[in-house]
């Protein structure tokens, strides 16, 4: 088994640059780094494209298969020296693996009623770590996926798929403007909810949400816009008992998330 030891290896650079927005938008690909998010990518049928690993880090017989497995499938699998992976990781305690994995590709246009049932709609966010939360409540109330409006943050950036954990492989997340979404609800009949401070309507006094739905959740600094709020069903506005104003991006959805979940007029179609 051949061991890279130079970080100047052109396996090795390419794979760090994917740590640049630029480099992953141009060539579609993002890292995954860690056992259980390799794990999901590979339970998810994810185009993993290659992997990287330090036998002097990697000790987990889970991991150690995986590899086996990748190899067995004609995925590339790069032995690093342990210096050499902690070039490529961005974890504070690396496990000794990641993956190189294709992006899906999913657009607006691929989702409609059947497959995206309810879901969440995100007006420019630019924590990529609300992101991945957010994946990671859309998976555990069985929604079916994220939509990014406008400027937003990479939902490939590491942080993102770290805070994911592992619930991007199994969720479509696209990008869209506000206009294509505004057209892509009213040709599909979907209900829109929003939330605010300003909102007209107590969470506590709505009793239903309808599907097709989509939860829009306004920018974290200035909420939605008038035309944004326009496009709601109904604006919905969460009790503030303290002397805090509002809550962080990914509590609030997800409050609002479980709301939905409990309240679905069909609770049992997902």
């Amino acid at each position: 088994m051949m061991i890279i030891t130079s970080r100047s290896n052109a396996n090795i650079k390419a794979a760090r640059s994917l740590h640049r927005r630029k480099e992953r938008e141009k060539s579609a690909l993002f890292i995954v780094e860690g056992i259980r998010h390799v794990g999901e990518a590979f339970d998810a049928g994810a185009n993993v494209q290659s992997i990287f690993y330090a036998p002097d880090l990697l000790h987990s017989e889970y991991a150690k298969n995986l590899i086996s497995q990748a190899s067995n499938f004609d995925i590339p699998c790069h032995g690093t020296s342990a210096d050499v992976f902690l070039s490529l990781s961005r974890r504070e305690n690396p496990q000794g693996v990641l993956a190189v994995v294709a992006q899906p590709g999913f657009t607006l246009y691929d989702l409609h009623p059947k497959n995206f049932p309810w879901g969440v709609a995100l007006v420019s966010p630019q924590d990529p770590g609300n992101i991945g939360a957010i994946l990671r409540t859309i998976d555990a109330v069985g929604a079916s996926g994220l939509i990014l409006l406008d400027e937003s943050a990479d939902p490939y950036h590491s942080t993102s798929v770290r805070a994911s954990m592992g619930t991007i492989f199994w969720h479509p997340v696209v990008k869209a403007t506000f206009s294509e979404f505004s057209g892509w609800v009213q040709q599909h009949a979907y209900h829109v909810y929003g939330t605010s401070t300003h909102g007209d309507t107590d969470k506590h006094r709505v009793t239903r949400y309808d599907r097709p739905g989509v939860l829009l959740m306004g920018s974290e600094r200035q909420g939605l816009s008038q035309e944004q709020a326009d496009l709601c069903e109904h604006l919905i506005r969460l009790p503030m008992m303290g002397r805090a104003t509002s809550l962080n991006l990914a509590v609030a959805t997800g409050v609002m998330l479980y709301e939905m979940m409990e309240k679905q007029a069909d609770f049992s179609r997902k």
